[in-house]
């Protein structure tokens, strides 16, 4: 579920119908308006009528990603500039830290993009599920050459578990099944596989898309509450008050996030404004709220 921005709420009407179909296995040199069939189903690249080197990626029916060929560092999704703001207020990108970071989800890789060019430096993997959209997406945008990025075809839960232990600085979950991140990605077992590869003072980062009731969004700070000893959550104001669908971008860390005035207000300054809860908020908010946990499996009596 991406909350989206400017270019991206005003294309959404204009794709579907009249959308060029490619053909199977069609694999154009840049980026082509049409839709394209991929592992899990389709996606659909339409181009911004208002920009001419943006484009929009919807897969499955959803809107997932804008990217600007042109500028690696305008973001259009307000969820993605939140994430964005609070990675710099940690790591600062004129201090130019060798930022190692883990997508999981991937879409058009806009994060990536943006990190590359705001940390040079930085050594990125970017997990997606769909090796055909993999493929597409590395056809189409300008991604950065391995090592510095990396697309790596797998499950997020399975990958995760897999990786050597305090070697990101941060971790970002933004993986969606249509509206809904797949539960074994929320669970308190999976969280502590994330924590597990986090360096000491790095952030997990989670997109969590929610509906009024707000049930899944403080499920979600519950068990990120449960993992790490600070928290904090970036939202506009309507969403946190259960006023509407859309996205608060949560973020656990065994290091404390500095109350950073410089972020407060790159946050209300966005087209969205957005505040930012401390630690005290987060637990307030998820207090009662379960922590999730994998489900148990029954043993076999012999």
């Amino acid at each position: 579920m991406a909350k989206r921005g400017r270019a991206a709420s005003r294309n959404a009407a204009q794709a579907g119908p009249g959308v060029v179909e490619v053909p199977r296995g069609s694999r154009p040199d840049g980026p082509v308006a049409g839709v394209y069939y991929i592992d899990t189903g389709d996606c659909e690249l339409v181009a911004d009528q208002d920009n001419s080197t943006g484009w929009l990626l919807r897969i499955n029916g959803v809107m997932s990603s804008h990217i600007d060929l042109a500028d690696p560092l305008f973001l259009d999704f307000e969820y993605m500039r939140w994430i964005a703001a609070l990675v710099e207020s940690r790591w600062p990108p004129d201090t130019r830290p060798k930022l190692r970071a883990l997508h999981l989800g991937g879409g058009a890789c806009s994060l990536a993009r943006y990190f590359h060019a705001a940390y040079p430096d930085a050594r990125q993997v970017v997990v997606e599920l769909d090796g055909k959209l993999a493929e597409y997406v590395r056809g189409w945008f300008d991604l950065p050459k391995a090592p510095l990025l990396r697309l790596r075809v797998g499950e997020a839960r399975e990958v995760t578990e897999s990786l050597t232990p305090e070697t990101r600085d941060v971790v970002i979950r933004d993986v969606f099944a249509g509206a809904v991140t797949p539960r074994p990605l929320t669970t308190r077992e999976f969280t502590a596989h994330a924590k597990r590869v986090l360096a000491p003072g790095g952030v997990y980062v989670v997109n969590s898309g929610d509906a009024p009731d707000l049930r899944n969004a403080r499920e979600d700070a519950a068990t990120i509450a449960d993992a790490f000893k600070h928290t904090v959550i970036i939202a506009d104001p309507a969403m946190l008050k259960g006023r509407r669908y859309g996205n608060m971008v949560m973020a656990g860390s065994d290091l404390p996030f500095e109350d950073d005035p410089r972020l407060a207000r790159r946050l209300l300054a966005g087209a969205m404004p957005a505040h930012i809860w401390d630690d005290a908020k987060v637990r307030a908010f998820a207090a009662g709220a379960p922590v999730r946990r994998d489900p148990v499996t029954p043993s076999i009596a012999p």
